[in-house]
Protein backbone atom coordinates (compact mmCIF):
# COMPACT_ATOMS: atom_id res chain seq x y z
CA UNK A 1 0.00 0.00 0.00
CA UNK A 2 2.80 2.42 0.61
CA UNK A 3 4.23 2.18 -3.06
CA UNK A 4 0.47 2.43 -4.23
CA UNK A 5 0.33 5.57 -2.06
CA UNK A 6 3.39 6.90 -3.28
CA UNK A 7 3.15 6.09 -7.06
CA UNK A 8 0.13 7.99 -7.02
CA UNK A 9 1.26 11.24 -5.24
CA UNK A 10 3.59 11.26 -7.96
CA UNK A 11 1.63 10.88 -10.58
CA UNK A 12 -0.63 13.32 -9.00
CA UNK A 13 2.28 15.73 -9.20
CA UNK A 14 3.17 15.17 -12.22
CA UNK A 15 -0.55 15.80 -13.90
CA UNK A 16 -0.52 18.74 -11.84
CA UNK A 17 2.55 20.32 -13.11
CA UNK A 18 1.11 19.52 -16.86
CA UNK A 19 -1.83 21.45 -16.14
CA UNK A 20 -0.18 24.29 -14.37
CA UNK A 21 2.20 24.15 -17.18
CA UNK A 22 0.03 23.93 -20.22
CA UNK A 23 -2.97 26.25 -18.49
CA UNK A 24 -0.63 28.75 -17.69
CA UNK A 25 1.03 28.62 -21.42
CA UNK A 26 -2.78 28.47 -23.12
CA UNK A 27 -3.70 31.55 -21.33
CA UNK A 28 -0.14 33.25 -22.19
CA UNK A 29 -1.22 32.30 -25.81
CA UNK A 30 -5.10 33.74 -25.63
CA UNK A 31 -3.77 37.48 -24.41
CA UNK A 32 -1.29 37.40 -27.25
CA UNK A 33 -3.92 37.01 -29.95
CA UNK A 34 -6.24 39.24 -28.19
CA UNK A 35 -3.49 42.08 -27.75
CA UNK A 36 -1.09 41.39 -30.10
CA UNK A 37 2.95 42.07 -28.49
CA UNK A 38 6.01 40.95 -30.32
CA UNK A 39 6.08 37.73 -29.89
CA UNK A 40 9.14 35.75 -31.11
CA UNK A 41 7.35 32.15 -30.72
CA UNK A 42 4.12 30.89 -30.64
CA UNK A 43 4.49 26.95 -29.59
CA UNK A 44 6.33 25.44 -26.94
CA UNK A 45 10.14 26.22 -27.01
CA UNK A 46 12.82 24.58 -25.58
CA UNK A 47 13.55 26.93 -22.42
CA UNK A 48 9.15 26.05 -22.16
CA UNK A 49 10.55 22.23 -21.78
CA UNK A 50 13.27 23.32 -19.26
CA UNK A 51 10.60 24.74 -17.47
CA UNK A 52 8.34 21.92 -17.08
CA UNK A 53 11.22 19.76 -16.73
CA UNK A 54 12.54 22.15 -13.52
CA UNK A 55 9.20 22.39 -12.33
CA UNK A 56 8.76 18.30 -12.10
CA UNK A 57 12.17 17.31 -10.80
CA UNK A 58 11.23 20.14 -8.12
CA UNK A 59 7.74 18.87 -7.36
CA UNK A 60 8.62 15.07 -7.43
CA UNK A 61 10.72 15.01 -4.43
CA UNK A 62 8.67 17.08 -2.34
CA UNK A 63 5.58 14.66 -3.62
CA UNK A 64 7.66 11.80 -2.08
CA UNK A 65 8.04 13.38 1.33
CA UNK A 66 4.39 13.79 1.45
CA UNK A 67 3.26 10.46 0.38
CA UNK A 68 6.19 8.99 2.52
CA UNK A 69 4.26 10.48 5.37
CA UNK A 70 0.58 10.05 4.74
CA UNK A 71 1.67 6.37 4.21
CA UNK A 72 2.95 6.25 7.36
CA UNK A 73 -0.20 7.68 9.13
CA UNK A 74 -2.47 5.66 7.46
CA UNK A 75 -0.10 1.95 7.56
CA UNK A 76 1.19 2.46 11.08
CA UNK A 77 -2.20 1.95 12.81
CA UNK A 78 -3.36 -0.78 10.19
CA UNK A 79 0.13 -2.79 10.87
CA UNK A 80 -0.70 -2.45 14.47
CA UNK A 81 -4.48 -3.73 13.92
CA UNK A 82 -3.06 -6.56 11.49
CA UNK A 83 -0.78 -7.85 14.17
CA UNK A 84 -3.81 -7.36 16.70
CA UNK A 85 -5.99 -9.19 14.82
CA UNK A 86 -3.11 -12.09 14.33
CA UNK A 87 -2.60 -12.84 17.95
CA UNK A 88 -6.61 -12.68 18.88
CA UNK A 89 -6.52 -15.04 16.25
CA UNK A 90 -3.78 -17.25 17.66
CA UNK A 91 -5.78 -17.07 21.42
CA UNK A 92 -4.75 -13.83 22.73
CA UNK A 93 -7.90 -11.88 23.48
CA UNK A 94 -6.07 -9.06 25.26
CA UNK A 95 -4.17 -8.37 22.19
CA UNK A 96 -5.37 -4.25 21.39
CA UNK A 97 -4.06 -2.16 18.69
CA UNK A 98 -2.67 1.34 18.48
CA UNK A 99 -3.75 4.74 16.48
CA UNK A 100 -0.52 6.53 17.54
CA UNK A 101 -0.92 9.95 18.04
CA UNK A 102 -0.94 11.14 14.59
CA UNK A 103 -3.15 8.73 13.15
CA UNK A 104 -6.17 10.06 10.80
CA UNK A 105 -9.66 10.43 11.97
CA UNK A 106 -11.06 7.65 10.24
CA UNK A 107 -7.76 5.46 10.94
CA UNK A 108 -8.44 5.66 14.75
CA UNK A 109 -11.91 5.80 14.50
CA UNK A 110 -11.53 1.96 13.34
CA UNK A 111 -8.89 1.38 15.82
CA UNK A 112 -10.94 2.47 18.39
CA UNK A 113 -14.06 -0.12 17.23
CA UNK A 114 -11.88 -2.63 16.63
CA UNK A 115 -10.43 -2.79 20.58
CA UNK A 116 -13.92 -1.80 21.60
CA UNK A 117 -14.76 -5.34 19.38
CA UNK A 118 -11.66 -7.11 21.15
CA UNK A 119 -12.62 -6.12 24.43
CA UNK A 120 -16.11 -7.41 24.24
CA UNK A 121 -14.59 -11.28 22.98
CA UNK A 122 -12.42 -10.90 26.16
CA UNK A 123 -15.33 -10.27 28.38
CA UNK A 124 -17.71 -12.90 26.78
CA UNK A 125 -14.87 -15.21 26.80
CA UNK A 126 -14.72 -14.54 30.84
CA UNK A 127 -18.53 -14.72 30.98
CA UNK A 128 -18.11 -18.04 29.02
CA UNK A 129 -15.30 -20.04 31.59
CA UNK A 130 -17.15 -18.56 34.91
CA UNK A 131 -20.36 -20.30 33.41
CA UNK A 132 -18.96 -23.68 32.76
CA UNK A 133 -17.36 -23.04 36.01
CA UNK A 134 -20.14 -22.03 37.57
CA UNK A 135 -22.56 -25.37 36.02
CA UNK A 136 -19.70 -27.63 36.76
CA UNK A 137 -20.31 -26.41 40.38
CA UNK A 138 -24.11 -27.02 40.57
CA UNK A 139 -24.32 -30.42 38.59
CA UNK A 140 -21.43 -31.60 40.74
CA UNK A 141 -23.33 -31.59 43.79
CA UNK A 142 -26.46 -33.55 43.06
CA UNK A 143 -24.30 -36.33 41.09
CA UNK A 144 -22.39 -36.24 44.35
CA UNK A 145 -24.91 -37.53 46.08
CA UNK A 146 -26.55 -39.49 43.71
CA UNK A 147 -23.58 -41.52 43.16
CA UNK A 148 -22.80 -41.88 47.10
CA UNK A 149 -26.37 -43.37 47.44
CA UNK A 150 -26.32 -45.77 44.19
CA UNK A 151 -23.00 -47.14 45.67
CA UNK A 152 -24.18 -47.11 49.24
CA UNK A 153 -27.30 -49.28 47.71
CA UNK A 154 -25.20 -51.49 45.75
CA UNK A 155 -22.77 -52.19 48.68
CA UNK A 156 -25.82 -52.58 51.17
CA UNK A 157 -25.16 -49.65 53.00
CA UNK A 158 -28.84 -47.93 52.52
CA UNK A 159 -31.14 -49.92 52.04
CA UNK A 160 -33.55 -49.56 48.58
CA UNK A 161 -36.58 -48.67 50.56
CA UNK A 162 -39.25 -46.17 49.01
CA UNK A 163 -38.05 -42.60 51.41
CA UNK A 164 -34.09 -43.48 49.20
CA UNK A 165 -35.77 -43.67 46.45
CA UNK A 166 -37.86 -40.60 46.51
CA UNK A 167 -34.67 -38.63 47.60
CA UNK A 168 -33.13 -39.98 44.49
CA UNK A 169 -35.92 -38.81 42.42
CA UNK A 170 -35.76 -35.04 44.53
CA UNK A 171 -32.19 -35.58 43.13
CA UNK A 172 -32.90 -36.33 39.62
CA UNK A 173 -35.81 -33.41 39.12
CA UNK A 174 -33.16 -30.79 40.63
CA UNK A 175 -31.59 -31.60 38.27
CA UNK A 176 -33.64 -32.00 35.51
CA UNK A 177 -35.00 -27.79 36.34
CA UNK A 178 -31.26 -26.86 36.54
CA UNK A 179 -31.08 -28.28 33.18
CA UNK A 180 -34.03 -26.52 31.40
CA UNK A 181 -33.32 -23.38 33.04
CA UNK A 182 -30.09 -23.56 31.23
CA UNK A 183 -31.47 -24.50 27.74
CA UNK A 184 -34.37 -21.67 28.38
CA UNK A 185 -31.40 -19.00 29.63
CA UNK A 186 -29.38 -20.29 26.73
CA UNK A 187 -31.49 -20.11 23.71
CA UNK A 188 -33.29 -16.86 24.84
CA UNK A 189 -29.32 -15.25 24.62
CA UNK A 190 -28.92 -16.35 21.54
CA UNK A 191 -32.51 -15.40 19.98
CA UNK A 192 -33.45 -18.84 19.63
CA UNK A 193 -36.23 -19.25 22.62
CA UNK A 194 -39.63 -20.97 21.05
CA UNK A 195 -42.66 -17.97 21.52
CA UNK A 196 -45.99 -18.96 20.04
CA UNK A 197 -47.27 -15.40 20.75
CA UNK A 198 -51.16 -15.04 20.87
CA UNK A 199 -53.62 -12.88 22.39
CA UNK A 200 -54.10 -13.92 26.16
CA UNK A 201 -56.09 -12.77 29.16
CA UNK A 202 -53.65 -13.27 31.52
CA UNK A 203 -55.66 -12.48 34.67
CA UNK A 204 -57.77 -15.91 33.70
CA UNK A 205 -54.19 -17.58 33.33
CA UNK A 206 -52.97 -16.38 36.62
CA UNK A 207 -56.37 -16.99 38.08
CA UNK A 208 -55.87 -20.58 37.30
CA UNK A 209 -52.57 -20.59 38.70
CA UNK A 210 -53.68 -19.20 42.08
CA UNK A 211 -55.59 -22.14 42.25
CA UNK A 212 -52.67 -24.40 42.18
CA UNK A 213 -50.28 -22.71 44.29
CA UNK A 214 -52.73 -21.86 46.71
CA UNK A 215 -52.09 -24.58 48.95
CA UNK A 216 -48.35 -24.86 48.72
CA UNK A 217 -48.23 -21.30 49.76
CA UNK A 218 -50.68 -21.36 52.68
CA UNK A 219 -48.82 -24.60 53.79
CA UNK A 220 -45.63 -22.62 54.17
CA UNK A 221 -47.32 -19.90 56.02
CA UNK A 222 -48.22 -17.18 52.92
CA UNK A 223 -51.15 -16.31 51.71
CA UNK A 224 -51.64 -15.23 47.91
CA UNK A 225 -53.36 -12.14 46.96
CA UNK A 226 -54.50 -10.90 43.24
CA UNK A 227 -55.00 -7.46 41.98
CA UNK A 228 -55.69 -8.31 38.14
CA UNK A 229 -56.88 -6.71 35.35
CA UNK A 230 -58.91 -7.66 32.49
CA UNK A 231 -56.61 -6.74 29.59
CA UNK A 232 -55.94 -8.57 26.41
CA UNK A 233 -51.67 -9.24 26.19
CA UNK A 234 -50.37 -10.61 23.09
CA UNK A 235 -47.52 -13.41 24.91
CA UNK A 236 -46.44 -16.84 25.10
CA UNK A 237 -49.49 -17.96 27.76
CA UNK A 238 -47.30 -20.98 28.72
CA UNK A 239 -43.67 -19.09 29.04
CA UNK A 240 -45.43 -16.58 31.06
CA UNK A 241 -46.65 -18.95 33.46
CA UNK A 242 -43.19 -20.26 33.95
CA UNK A 243 -41.73 -17.01 34.66
CA UNK A 244 -44.39 -16.10 37.10
CA UNK A 245 -44.41 -19.54 38.81
CA UNK A 246 -40.23 -19.09 39.17
CA UNK A 247 -41.83 -15.08 41.00
CA UNK A 248 -43.62 -16.73 43.30
CA UNK A 249 -41.26 -19.57 44.22
CA UNK A 250 -38.42 -16.91 44.60
CA UNK A 251 -40.80 -14.86 46.68
CA UNK A 252 -41.15 -18.07 49.03
CA UNK A 253 -37.70 -19.18 49.24
CA UNK A 254 -36.66 -15.69 50.19
CA UNK A 255 -39.74 -13.54 51.81
CA UNK A 256 -40.59 -13.86 55.09
CA UNK A 257 -44.44 -15.35 55.74
CA UNK A 258 -46.71 -12.76 54.76
CA UNK A 259 -48.81 -11.96 51.69
CA UNK A 260 -47.63 -12.35 48.09
CA UNK A 261 -49.31 -10.22 45.58
CA UNK A 262 -49.60 -10.72 41.84
CA UNK A 263 -50.75 -7.66 39.86
CA UNK A 264 -51.43 -7.15 36.42
CA UNK A 265 -52.20 -3.87 35.37
CA UNK A 266 -51.93 -1.40 32.11
CA UNK A 267 -50.02 1.69 32.78
CA UNK A 268 -49.74 4.52 30.11
CA UNK A 269 -47.89 2.24 26.74
CA UNK A 270 -46.87 -0.53 28.95
CA UNK A 271 -48.47 -3.94 30.75
CA UNK A 272 -46.79 -4.38 33.92
CA UNK A 273 -47.04 -8.08 35.63
CA UNK A 274 -45.31 -8.23 39.23
CA UNK A 275 -45.12 -10.03 42.04
CA UNK A 276 -44.22 -8.38 45.26
CA UNK A 277 -44.08 -10.31 48.71
CA UNK A 278 -43.39 -8.23 52.48
CA UNK A 279 -39.80 -8.54 53.13
CA UNK A 280 -36.78 -8.48 53.78
CA UNK A 281 -36.55 -7.10 49.62
CA UNK A 282 -32.99 -7.08 48.26
CA UNK A 283 -29.73 -6.37 49.63
CA UNK A 284 -28.91 -2.91 47.71
CA UNK A 285 -25.56 -4.26 47.39
CA UNK A 286 -27.43 -7.10 45.49
CA UNK A 287 -29.28 -5.42 43.53
CA UNK A 288 -27.25 -4.63 39.99
CA UNK A 289 -26.53 -8.07 39.68
CA UNK A 290 -29.63 -9.77 41.13
CA UNK A 291 -30.47 -10.87 37.79
CA UNK A 292 -27.36 -12.69 36.85
CA UNK A 293 -27.49 -16.66 36.23
CA UNK A 294 -26.09 -18.64 39.94
CA UNK A 295 -26.72 -15.30 42.33
CA UNK A 296 -28.35 -16.22 45.10
CA UNK A 297 -29.82 -13.93 48.18
CA UNK A 298 -29.76 -16.94 50.92
CA UNK A 299 -28.02 -20.07 50.10
CA UNK A 300 -29.03 -21.53 53.08
CA UNK A 301 -32.80 -21.08 51.90
CA UNK A 302 -31.83 -21.51 48.32
CA UNK A 303 -30.15 -24.90 49.29
CA UNK A 304 -34.00 -25.56 51.56
CA UNK A 305 -35.87 -25.38 48.54
CA UNK A 306 -34.00 -26.58 45.85
CA UNK A 307 -33.03 -23.29 44.21
CA UNK A 308 -30.15 -22.94 41.45
CA UNK A 309 -30.22 -19.44 41.38
CA UNK A 310 -31.29 -19.34 37.81
CA UNK A 311 -34.99 -18.13 38.11
CA UNK A 312 -34.58 -14.48 38.26
CA UNK A 313 -32.43 -15.40 34.73
CA UNK A 314 -34.62 -17.41 33.15
CA UNK A 315 -37.83 -14.68 33.86
CA UNK A 316 -35.72 -11.78 32.31
CA UNK A 317 -34.68 -14.17 29.34
CA UNK A 318 -38.87 -15.08 28.93
CA UNK A 319 -39.80 -11.23 29.62
CA UNK A 320 -36.68 -9.93 26.97
CA UNK A 321 -37.64 -12.50 24.66
CA UNK A 322 -41.09 -10.72 24.10
CA UNK A 323 -39.79 -7.58 23.88
CA UNK A 324 -40.17 -6.50 27.20
CA UNK A 325 -37.93 -5.74 30.45
CA UNK A 326 -37.54 -7.29 33.89
CA UNK A 327 -37.47 -4.36 36.78
CA UNK A 328 -36.99 -4.74 40.52
CA UNK A 329 -37.71 -2.25 42.84
CA UNK A 330 -38.89 -2.08 46.63
CA UNK A 331 -42.16 -3.02 47.58
CA UNK A 332 -44.52 -0.89 49.12
CA UNK A 333 -44.54 -3.20 52.12
CA UNK A 334 -40.90 -3.15 52.16
CA UNK A 335 -40.34 -6.40 50.47
CA UNK A 336 -39.16 -7.22 47.04
CA UNK A 337 -40.77 -6.35 44.04
CA UNK A 338 -40.30 -7.73 40.24
CA UNK A 339 -42.25 -6.21 37.59
CA UNK A 340 -42.52 -7.64 34.09
CA UNK A 341 -43.03 -5.24 31.96
CA UNK A 342 -44.32 -5.55 28.46
CA UNK A 343 -45.15 -3.08 25.59
CA UNK A 344 -48.72 -2.55 25.01
CA UNK A 345 -49.32 -3.69 21.32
Amino acid sequence: MSRQILIAMSAITVAAGFLVFFGTYFAYMAVVILYPKSAEETFLSSLDFAVLGTLILVMLPFAVLVSLRLSRRILEPLESLALSARRITAGDLAARASAGERALGETAALIDDFNTMAQRLQDMAADMALWNATIAHELRTPLTILKGRLQGMIDGVFEPDEQSLQGLILQVDGLARLVEDLRTVTLADSGHLDLRIEPTRLAHQIEQMAEMMSHDLEADGFSLELDLADILVDVDATRIRQALLALVTNARRHAVRGKITIHLAAIGGEIVLGVADEGPGVAPEMVPRVLDPFVRGDPARSREFGGNGLGLSVVRAIVEAHGGRLHYRNAPQGGASFEMIFVKT
